[in-house]
């Protein structure tokens, strides 16, 4: 099957600075992607160059098997709601409804007007006054009437209470169940895209830093407890990925592709770890990076390719 998004050493540069650095993905099709990094890392970069807005400076990038917004037809297959969720304050909910009939070929209104009942819209109440949480159900919405292929959403519940969170990636799922559709969110929230995600894309310095199904990953890193000293000489096949010490101990995220972690380090403790801890090991790793240097992603291949 063909991959959603392919790149290879996919590279966006602004002058001198890098925003997306040799990028190499492989995601397949009918995920829910979590994308993730701090603040400059190249995330909405990614995302607009995978809608075509904008063109890399070096390397490609595929978007369902053609290059991003090619034609007419391939801008169809794709529908992108960026950060904030816009919507046009001045046209009612109907309005917006009536838009997106004139433009997408594929629109499906009876999905939209469902939609818009299920989540309690008003058809006749302007955008501008509706609530951050209705706003975001319209915007997605919106898309997901489109009928695309893949759905792209930019930071869509930042600015959301814990409740209309909750709500958007509910209807979120509902839509990727009903529509069969790939989605990309990109998030800060860790805690959201371990409830709704399947497949993990790490940014961190520009470059990819991990990438691979939420389960795969999560059963090759570890978290690994023992005496100062006993941790310093692992055997082969085991990264250390964060390592945190104190005067009496030592513990370590590594990723283990042994498989038997606790057999070859019997002397300490070993301990799964959840979707925060990894991401959170693999950006402080990027974070501790000297100042100038660059920042070597670890896992720019998707995890089966590196077995």
């Amino acid at each position: 099957m063909t991959p959603v998004l392919r790149s290879d050493g996919l590279t966006k540069r602004y002058g001198r600075r890098p925003a997306l650095t040799e990028a190499t993905l492989s995601i397949p099709a009918g995920r829910i992607v979590g994308l993730v990094g701090p603040n400059g890392a190249g995330k909405s970069t990614l995302l607009n160059l995978t809608s075509g807005i904008i063109a890399p400076t070096a390397g490609t990038i595929e978007v369902l098997g053609a290059r991003p917004a090619a034609s007419a037809t391939q801008l169809a297959k794709v529908a992108f709601v960026a950060q904030d969720t816009p919507v046009y304050a001045g046209l009612s909910v109907a309005d917006h409804l009536r838009l997106g009939a004139r433009l997408n070929p594929k629109w499906d209104a009876a999905l939209a007007r469902r939609r818009v009942e299920q989540v309690g819209l008003d058809p006749a109440q302007k955008a501008g006054r509706l609530s951050g949480g209705q706003r975001a159900q319209l915007a997605l919405t919106l898309a997901a009437a489109k009928r695309p292929q893949l759905l792209i959403f930019d930071e869509p519940v930042a600015a959301l209470d814990p409740l209309a969170r909750r709500a958007f990636l509910q209807s979120l799922m509902e839509f990727v169940a009903e529509l069969e559709v790939t989605v990309i969110l990109s998030s800060h929230l860790l805690a959201d895209l371990e409830r709704v995600c399947d497949h993990l894309v790490v940014l961190a310095g520009s470059r990819v830093q991990l990438v691979g199904d939420v389960e795969d990953l999560l059963d090759v890193h570890k978290r690994v407890i023992g005496a100062r000293g006993e941790l310093d000489a692992l055997p082969p096949g085991i990264e250390v990925i964060q390592a945190d010490h104190t005067t009496r101990q030592s513990t370590l995220v590594v990723r283990d592709t042994t498989g038997v972690l606790a057999q070859l380090v019997p002397a300490a403790d070993v301990e799964r770890i959840d979707l925060e801890d990894m991401v959170l090991a693999y950006l402080t790793r990027a974070a501790r990076v000297t100042a100038g240097a660059p920042i070597r992603g670890y896992a720019e291949q998707p995890l089966e390719a590196q077995r």
